[in-house]
């Protein structure tokens, strides 16, 4: 498989930046293998069916990004640098991994101001990243992040407009519980409380997993050799109870359907060999392209696709490259919005969504 079997030609003004309010205004186009429908959020009960169950991830997006000033004496006096970072991901000693622009312009040592409240110590440069040590831990430094720090808005939505208060709310599930992420897991997005109360009382059940997305999942396939390309690694955790659901949904034959392809890469890293969802908790690498046999996903609910990613390899992995090519001829032609904030689909292998 090459990259540009995975690569569409999308106009400009599809790409959103600010999502549908309310979230279950945005359009949903339900896929059931090649037969498509034009519908919204707002339907989704009536695609699904009792004794379906939908995976949910419920991580917890911080507001990772961060402005600040680096001060510095020379012979001239005081010299100050606006320095930007971007958190990536906690180090078991409390330091965080991030990216920080310009990384020239800070020493090994120098600090970084972002509030009254808020600073950080660069320890240490590697490949690109960097370490910083905050003057804060736990809850105050929760504290202090939520008033300094703005929303990991994806990039090709920070080169339109920057983050705002909206955002906070906006780039955020209602389910969320878990801190961690740096990117939002954005099909679920779509939901409100008053949806998701709508499935419950048809008898389909909700599952919680926690995926913690890393700013990776923007991050470009450079080979044309698509079977190349390493994965960025995210941590999850699979409790318990979840797999005990998912695993019964299964065994009394019902549908297990993530919403999101965080959690469905997740349940997949998590699944044996015979598909039976096992507790897991770790990093996970998985790379799901056309050829792979999924074991405990039946079908996705997802939003619309970076060209050329490693997201539409795995939607090719779940409906075929052709279909997926059609899916999303279809989208354009009808004018979906796409990426973050955009519309959602729904994609079942044929046949998946007859009763």
């Amino acid at each position: 498989m090459k990259l540009s079997d995975f690569d569409f030609d999308l106009p400009e003004g599809l790409i959103a930046t600010r999502p549908m309010r309310p979230r279950t205004a945005a359009r949903l186009l339900v896929a059931d293998g090649d037969d498509l429908r034009d519908m919204h959020v707002s339907d989704l009960p009536g695609v699904l069916r009792a004794g379906d169950r939908l995976v949910l991830n419920d991580t917890k997006v911080i507001p990772a990004r961060l402005f600040g000033q680096r001060h510095r004496m020379s012979a001239q006096g005081a010299v100050s640098a606006r320095i930007e970072v971007t958190l990536l991901e906690p180090q078991a000693d409390g330091a965080w991994m991030a990216l920080v622009k310009p990384l020239k312009k800070l020493k090994i040592g120098e600090e970084v101001v972002f509030s009254n409240e808020l600073s950080a110590v660069l320890t240490e440069k590697t490949d690109g990243t960097a370490i910083l040590h905050f003057n804060l831990t736990g809850d105050d430094f929760d504290a202090a992040l939520a008033l300094a720090g703005a929303m990991p808005l994806p990039p090709y939505i920070a080169a339109k407009r920057p983050a705002d208060e909206r955002d906070k709310q906006d780039y955020q599930t209602v389910f969320a519980r878990h801190s961690g992420a740096v990117a939002a897991p954005t099909a679920s997005l779509h939901f409100d409380d008053a949806l998701l109360a709508r499935i419950k009382a048809m008898g389909v059940d909700f599952s919680h997993v926690t995926l913690h997305v890393g700013a990776g999942t923007f991050l470009p396939v450079k080979v044309d050799d698509v079977s190349q390309h390493k994965m960025h690694s995210e941590w999850g955790e699979v409790r318990q109870q979840a797999a005990d659901e998912v695993n019964a949904t299964h065994a009394a034959g019902g549908r297990v359907i993530p919403v999101g392809t965080t959690a469905l890469r997740l349940i997949e890293s998590a699944a044996d060999a015979a598909g039976q969802l096992q507790p897991w908790r770790g990093s996970t690498d998985i790379f799901i392209r056309p050829g792979y046999s999924f074991r405990v996903a039946d079908a996705l609910m997802t939003n619309f696709h970076l060209p050329k990613s490693t997201l539409m390899m795995l939607v090719s992995a779940m409906m075929g490259t052709q279909v997926v090519r059609d899916i999303y001829s279809h989208a354009i032609t009808q004018r979906y919005r796409f990426f973050s904030y955009g519309d959602a689909s729904i994609l079942f292998p044929s046949g998946q969504t007859r009763r």
